[in-house]
């Protein structure tokens, strides 16, 4: 029979690490830390295959005895009895899914908990205010995850019940005990059902609850942003409650054995008092360090024995797993308990600070550093920073939870920040405490600020992950929801006001505060250095500008694979230019206007080649959708019939003409050149006079690509045309210039025709944007709502335009090197589609047999760690 429930505690457990697939993370890590002999409450862990049965009707038969056969085992473990009136077994209720989802899934804690055990835990621990507390929070906690009752509807009675009263403790166990009858009420109005009081039936209310939670939007929204996948599911875990709110000789918090923000290998954490676990990261009260050293009392000197050994156990857990851990724990009564370890979320920087120091300590190797590190995560480092020599208006500071910095709009809701991200505004997401209901308007907005919480709080945990700026315990600001304003020291801002959020100091200020370019440096640079030791595809950047290439280089690229020549028009003067050679009604008109062009090519391409330094430039001739050109208003015909000397109602007529129902598959590409060839001869004039002008400075490696070919016999035709062109200006400057001449491979019969086209072209690069396209027959840019429900109803995995269709388009991809190695062995073959810069992506093409990939110049660094990667998965 297939094992569905690992038992574990006690020094012993049936699963283990490396079973997060079965258990979930929290599963595998708490059977491990059972193995290592670290105390773990007694418990079990019911696998991720029941939760894919649940979601497709129900529970496997036989699960029902296998959960009260663990559940016997927890209580003789624990000598307590599960619903016992006197001494009642209480447990909590955890997801646990495969890859790590902090907080967004659900957990029940205190489980068992009824109007008759109540009494029991009271008289058991001497406290009746601790038991009717646990109990409040209990029917709380259920009747929001479990029974769907809104969570803020339990708040409004809290704080009615606070009025008057300063803090908590100020509250007897006569209010806890009016507060959970209240909360019984509540949702018995709300529900039209009376609270369970069948500790069993709260049981499997929760275990339903966990396994749903699988399937809630926020944990949707995660697994999409992160490229987690739909399946197996979340594993559930119960276990015997360890309570860190029995007095003040009883803590709970959280632990990083290396700092998560910066990577220092120094012990990092936070706890309350007196408190459970999730008054820690839901940010309600300002948690105290772990260690001493600071003004707040640590728990080095508050509990000195459960620190020495947390402490031990921590370098237990390091050791063990070779790799940073994230640890939760409860001292009850002095005694720790451990109750969770996983890889630690850490912000770019300090995963390469912790990966350069665990290679120096010999705990890792080089390529398991690398292997480790998340390419995405790189982007965090490749931004700009703020300048340290600017003038700062300082509303407020706050605790620096993840480094770097963001100006924008203030926005106080998920939905007010993610609306806004949509109409291009930038802005920073103002809470008094997020949640995980905030997910989609924490990865809209630049970065994060709340008035509430500690370093290991949702939000700094969150943010951290996403790689956004983070400030918060922001304590001396005052966030109204009601007049949409944030306030502090006499200082106001409202909604839609500008303020900048610095995550590495905890400064928030007024206004937008100028920035500088990071460094790229230090452990970046080690970092890099390993991943171009083990990488075998090559790293180009997408550029058109001095700039771009400028900042390609420095971020190691190794050439330009797409040197898009049409955005090199967008310029007010070229505009003007380039539409009167467009609208030109002959071939003398289109040469006059082009006239005006090539001077401005020519010191285009010279400033490339000067950059890149003998790089190959690979440089696409002319692309542009003509609606992209045409003129629309009556200002900008007036200023195109001016220049070409022509009549404003003669130029309407033709761009009437010239206009198309669908630009996209109309007179662009090669048909651009072969319709007009007055426009290929410019442009390669003006590739082979700026080589020219820079080879007494540099060598130039010019290729020249042909888009959008169907069929070699256009491809030839161009041919002999760029080689004649070529020829001519070499010969009239007195030098030669090797160069290449190649073709992008963006149409599927382009694809099925590679022998053929091969037999002519030097190299191939895939455009995959367009061959996206053209192979699912959509639109990149007026389907994203579509994409979207095709995603929710699983009908793709992910968005074919973001992350490369291996089976579809990859397929053509294939079938595209090979018939193209087959009739010339040594073309030089890459990918210059918005897909060069996707880690999977990137994968696919390490693996279909590419020579390299070219991306958006900030995103090169990140191509060169996912390429390493790939090359490392090839040899496992």
């Amino acid at each position: 029979m297939t094992k569905r429930v690992y038992l574990f505690g006690d020094g012993n457990a049936e699963g283990r690490a490396g079973m997060e697939s079965l258990l979930g993370g929290k599963g595998a890590n708490l059977a491990e830390m059972s193995l290592l002999g670290l105390p773990v409450p007694p418990g079990f862990t019911i696998t991720t295959e029941v939760c894919a049965a649940w979601n497709r009707g129900g529970y496997p038969d036989g699960l029902a005895g296998e959960v009260d056969e663990a559940l016997a085992h927890v209580e003789r473990a624990t000598g307590a009895a599960f619903g016992a009136a006197n001494d009642p077994l209480l447990v909590s209720v955890r997801s646990g899914a495969p890859t790590s989802m902090p907080g967004m899934l659900d957990t029940v804690l205190n489980l068992g908990l009824n109007d008759e055990t109540v009494r029991g835990l009271a008289a058991k621990s001497g406290d009746p205010r601790f038991a009717w507390d646990s109990y409040r929070r209990f029917v709380q906690m259920y009747g929001s995850v479990v029974l769907g009752v809104d969570h803020g509807r339990f708040e409004e009675l809290i704080d009615a019940r606070k009025a008057g009263a300063e803090r908590d403790s100020d509250l007897g166990a006569e209010d806890w005990r009016d507060l959970a009858e209240a909360f019984k009420n509540l949702i018995e109005t709300e529900t039209g059902r009376a609270f369970p009081q069948s500790p069993r039936d709260q049981l499997w209310g929760a275990i339903d609850a966990v396994f749903g939670s699988w399937r809630n939007e926020r944990a949707e929204t995660y697994r999409a942003l992160h490229g987690i996948p739909d399946s197996p599911g979340t594993a559930v875990t119960v276990q015997a409650m360890a309570f860190g709110n029995m007095g003040d000789d009883c803590a709970t918090g959280v632990a990083f054995t290396r700092d998560p923000s910066t990577g220092e290998n120094a012990f990092y954490g936070e706890y309350l008092l007196n408190a459970q676990g999730e008054d820690v990261v839901a940010g309600i009260r300002t948690p105290l360090p772990l260690t001493a050293g600071g003004e707040r009392p640590s728990l080095e000197e508050v509990m000195p024995e459960a620190f020495e050994r947390l402490r031990a156990a921590r370098d237990s857990l390091e050791r063990h797993f070779r790799d940073m851990q994230d640890i939760e724990f409860t001292v009850q009564h002095g005694r720790l308990w451990m109750l969770q370890t996983r890889s630690g979320k850490r912000t770019a920087r300090a995963a390469l600070k912790i990966a350069c120091d665990m290679v120096a300590e010999g705990l890792v190797s080089k390529a398991e550093a690398v292997s480790r590190l998340e390419p995405e995560s790189l982007d965090q480092l490749l931004h700009p920073v703020l300048d340290p020599d600017a003038e700062r208006r300082i509303l407020v500071r706050g605790l620096p939870a993840s480094p770097g910095a963001a100006s924008g709009r203030v926005a106080f809701t998920a939905e007010e920040a993610e609306a806004a991200a949509a109409n291009g505004e930038k802005v920073i997401l103002a809470r008094i405490e997020t949640s995980p209901d905030d997910i989609h308007g924490m990865h809209a907005a630049q970065g994060i600020l709340t008035s509430r919480g500690g370093m290991t709080s949702h939000a700094a945990v969150v943010a951290r992950g996403m790689g956004r700026p983070c400030v918060v315990g922001a304590g001396d600001l005052r966030i109204d929801y009601r007049t949409r304003s944030l306030a502090a020291h006499g200082h106001s801002v409202f909604a839609g006001g500008k303020i900048t959020i610095d995550g590495a100091t905890g400064e928030v200020m007024i206004g937008e505060a100028p920035t500088l370019q990071p460094e790229l440096s230090g452990d970046f640079a080690t970092v890099m250095g390993w991943a171009d030791e083990i990488r075998r595809l090559g790293v180009r950047a997408n550029a058109e500008t001095p700039e771009d290439a400028r900042a390609a280089v420095g971020f190691g690229a190794e050439g330009i694979g797409l040197c898009r020549t049409e955005h090199m028009f967008f310029d007010a003067e070229r505009l003007v230019a380039v539409r009167e050679m467009i609208l030109a009604a002959d071939g003398d008109g289109r040469r006059a206007a082009l006239g005006k062009l090539l001077p401005m090519q020519r010191r285009d391409f010279a400033e490339l080649f000067r950059v890149m330094a003998g790089r190959p430039v690979t440089i696409r001739l002319l692309d542009p959708p003509l609606h992209e050109f045409l003129p629309r208003t009556k200002e900008e015909m007036r200023e195109v019939a001016e220049a070409a000397g022509i009549e404003v109602e003669a130029l309407r007529r033709r761009a009437d003409d010239l206009a198309e129902v669908n630009p996209m598959l109309g007179l662009r590409g090669c048909r651009l050149g072969i319709s007009f060839p007055e426009i290929t001869e410019m442009q390669v004039r003006a590739i082979f006079e700026a080589a020219a002008e820079v080879l007494p400075e540099t060598r130039v490696a010019p290729e020249i690509m042909v888009p959008l070919v169907s069929d070699r016999r256009e491809f030839d035709l161009l041919r002999e045309q760029i080689d004649a062109v070529a020829a001519a200006a070499c010969r009239e400057r007195g030098v030669e210039v090797p160069y290449l001449v190649g073709t992008m491979i963006e149409l599927p019969r382009a694809a099925l025709r590679a022998g053929e086209i091969a037999a002519a072209a030097e190299f191939f690069s895939f455009g995959t944007n367009d061959l996206t396209q053209t192979t699912y027959g959509l639109s990149r840019d007026d389907t994203a709502g579509l994409l979207k429900d095709y995603a929710r109803r699983g009908l793709l995995e992910a968005d074919p335009f973001a992350t490369l269709d291996a089976d579809g388009v990859g397929e053509l991809v294939r079938i595209g090197v090979e018939r193209g190695r087959a009739a010339r062995p040594g073309i030089k073959l890459g990918i210059c589609g918005e897909h060069g810069g996707d880690p999977a992506s990137i994968r696919f093409c390490a693996e279909a047999g590419l020579d390299y990939v070219s991306c958006s110049p900030y995103r090169v660094p990140i191509a060169r760690l996912a390429a390493a990667q790939a090359a490392l998965k090839a040899d496992a």
